[in-house]
């Protein structure tokens, strides 16, 4: 089991911080969550989620709830109300999320807002070369995950309640201009010559054309969850960073898995993709492509630019703010680590699109 398994994985007693009156929890899932039936067992998920996440267990099946963190928030943070609107709506059309039975935003419940939802089982996959798996049972594996990316860009927000779900328009230059000020705001974090050369270029370089769909923003094979035999996504999970948004911007997030070392969260750059069953990045991008009505992605250089940009962008905060003492989250040291190397991969994705 790798350290980021034993971090995220199983469930634990709830922790000090995290605790409320289980009993009113019990009143409201009884009021409120359809063929729920008592007694209630209330378990924490590991990990580092930034909603504390909890298994309720109860003789006949179990469930699980996402609520916000006590204490001072800032207003547009952990927003579960989001998570519950964008799982709700794309639950009715069919897409594999967890069914939601109800959001509550009286704070007199349990503290704070929270929603519950079905508890999936199957499988956590943490390593993207699927190991274990035939190379035929990789090949299917990733079908998958391509399928199900693509049936999300191939909503149409208004006509399935979310056209409301963020701003339309502009994503690049919003989102460069995001990342790009924070990183420049936190001197203490250090800045880097490829950072520096990133915050220029990209902004200068947005390809043409705007799109805009409902966006994951975090979509990778450990966000999911399959079925426990069969090569088939069940639920994609996490659903804290979506919106709307660009979907090229999207699904290079999560082709960015084809260029990132096996040591970075499990990258394929460097396998025998071949021989191990797994679509080559090319093959990959032209079944999205089939299935979202492209011809091809021109400038995917940038966008994986851009997309490693923000993954470092996200880090150089993580560095930051455990150089202030104020990181949450206990690997914020090792994780500050990859910051260089991956700004250097970033700048090298930059300069393929410059040639």
């Amino acid at each position: 089991m790798t350290s980021k398994q034993e971090q995220f994985s199983g469930t634990q007693a709830v922790r000090e911080q995290h605790r409320f009156d289980e009993g009113r929890l019990a009143d409201w899932m009884q009021a409120n969550v359809e063929g729920y039936k008592g007694p209630l067992t209330v378990e924490q998920f590991k990990g580092g989620q930034s909603n504390p996440t909890y298994k309720l267990v109860t003789p006949a099946k179990n469930y699980v709830m996402r609520r916000k963190p006590p204490g001072q928030l800032l207003k547009s943070a952990h927003a579960v109300d989001r998570e519950y609107k964008v799982i709700s709506a794309l639950y009715a059309q069919g897409f594999p999320v967890a069914r939601a039975y109800g959001l509550c935003t009286d704070e007199d419940v349990i503290g704070t807002w929270f929603y519950v939802m079905d508890c999936v089982d199957g499988r956590v996959v943490w390593d993207t070369s699927f190991p274990g798996e035939s190379p035929a049972s990789r090949t299917a594996h990733f079908d998958a995950m391509n399928k199900t990316i693509a049936d999300l860009h191939n909503f149409d927000p208004e006509a399935i309640g979310l056209g409301d779900f963020g701003k339309p328009g502009n994503y690049f230059a919003r989102q460069i201009g995001r990342w790009a000020g924070q990183y420049k705001d936190d001197e203490q974090a250090g800045h880097f010559e490829e950072m520096d050369r990133l915050c220029e270029w990209l902004p200068a370089n947005i390809p043409p054309g705007d799109e805009t769909s409902v966006v994951h923003g975090d979509y990778r094979a450990d966000n999911m969850i399959f079925h426990p035999t069969e090569p088939k996504v069940l639920a994609v999970l996490d659903w804290e960073l979506s919106t709307l948004g660009h979907p090229l911007a999207d699904f290079t997030y999560h082709l960015m898995m084809y260029r990132m070392p096996p040591e970075e969260t499990a990258g394929l750059a460097g396998r025998d993709l071949a021989a191990h069953g797994i679509p080559s990045e090319a093959e990959y991008v032209e079944a999205y492509c089939r299935r979202t009505g492209r011809s091809s992605i021109p400038n995917l250089d940038f966008y994986v630019a851009f997309n490693m940009f923000r993954l470092a962008a996200i880090i150089h905060g993580i560095k930051g703010r455990y150089i202030r003492g104020t990181a949450s989250n206990a690997h914020a040291a090792a994780m500050s680590e990859r910051l260089v190397p991956l700004a250097k991969l970033a700048w090298a994705q930059a300069e393929k699109a410059i040639r």
